[in-house]
């Protein structure tokens, strides 16, 4: 046999005439165990159900097949990983601009913007920007950035301290793990 064939063969699931083992311990649908069996004795039981033969462990000694409907059983798996999908959140990256002569109520804008971003589970870059001979400023940007970590200590922790990036300086913020 070709090794495309071979390998397009692998890809399908064992299930009815591919399951090719010697013997097998046979499940019913309501999870009773009906022995130890040749696998087309169990097809023969199968098929009278109208029911597929599915290999569910080929790891055990011999291994474990159950009499089900395999398109129902596909859909159930399908529809199972589409709901662990859903409730699966992927962290981004988020970032909050601001110059180091920031007046205070837009600060408070900002401070509140990264706090909305670290409950919904994302990371906060928080970036301070220099125009023309501000870069000379880099302390008061630092502070700025020290400043905005405190505030949102209780949310969030530093995953990177302050640090220039050429004309600007940022520090990176992530959610604090809740126990």
């Amino acid at each position: 046999m070709p090794a495309i064939g071979r390998r397009r063969q692998r890809d399908l699931p064992q299930i009815n005439e591919r399951i090719r083992f010697p013997k097998i311990r046979a499940i019913d649908t309501e999870g009773e165990q009906l022995g130890i069996m040749p696998p087309a004795e169990a097809l023969k039981i199968a098929e009278e159900k109208d029911l597929d033969l599915v290999l569910v462990s080929d790891k055990a000694d011999p291994p474990v097949c159950r009499i089900m409907d395999y398109g129902k059983y596909k859909f159930e798996q399908e529809k199972r990983s589409k709901e662990a999908k859903k409730k699966q959140h992927s962290s981004e990256l988020k970032e909050v601009k601001m110059r180091y002569k920031i007046e205070d109520h837009d600060y408070q804008v900002r401070v509140k913007q990264a706090m909305r971003f670290l409950k919904a589970g994302d990371k906060v870059k928080a970036t301070v920007m220099f125009r023309g001979r501000e870069i000379q400023h880099t302390d008061l940007a630092q502070q700025l950035l020290e400043r905005l970590a405190k505030d949102l200590t209780d949310l969030a922790e530093v995953q990177q301290r302050p640090k220039r990036e050429g004309r600007s300086m940022m520090m990176l913020l992530s959610p604090k793990k809740s126990t």
